[in-house]
């Protein structure tokens, strides 16, 4: 499914949550599909199922999953509101972002190019601009 780094500073648990929203994102993994199972992922990454596990509930926290006991986790549909809080938060980071961006000399031309690659890459992009 993916590679983590296990050499990275940053826990195995947040690279498998940040891996897992990417794929949830970009509609990779669907609306309602199943995850795999916390044991089977654990065996294909051969890390600890608990850090299977972690990633699963803070996924569901944050609204990308959720689970049916016996039968597993799957992609939420995203909602209106679950949306408007995430888009606030989102619009809150990349303005700290961008901001820093235009510091460091990065021009709008160029801001304006990586988004509409950005928006190629999920399928929302724009043929003839």
């Amino acid at each position: 499914m993916f590679e983590l780094d296990v050499r990275s500073r940053k826990p195995i648990y947040e690279q498998l949550v940040e891996r897992l929203k990417e794929l949830i994102i970009t509609e990779i993994i669907k609306s309602d599909e199943q995850l795999p199972s916390v044991r089977m992922l654990a065996q294909q990454l051969t890390i600890n199922p608990n850090t299977i596990q972690k990633a699963y509930r803070e996924l569901e926290a944050q609204g990308y999953i959720y689970s049916i006991k016996g039968k597993g986790s799957f992609v939420s549909a995203a909602t209106p509101r679950q949306n408007s809080e995430k888009m606030i938060k989102v619009k809150s980071e990349l303005s700290k972002l961008l901001s820093e961006a235009l510091y460091l000399g990065i021009t709008k031309e160029e801001l304006y190019q990586m988004i509409k690659e950005i928006e190629a890459s999920i399928g929302g992009g724009i043929e003839n601009d």
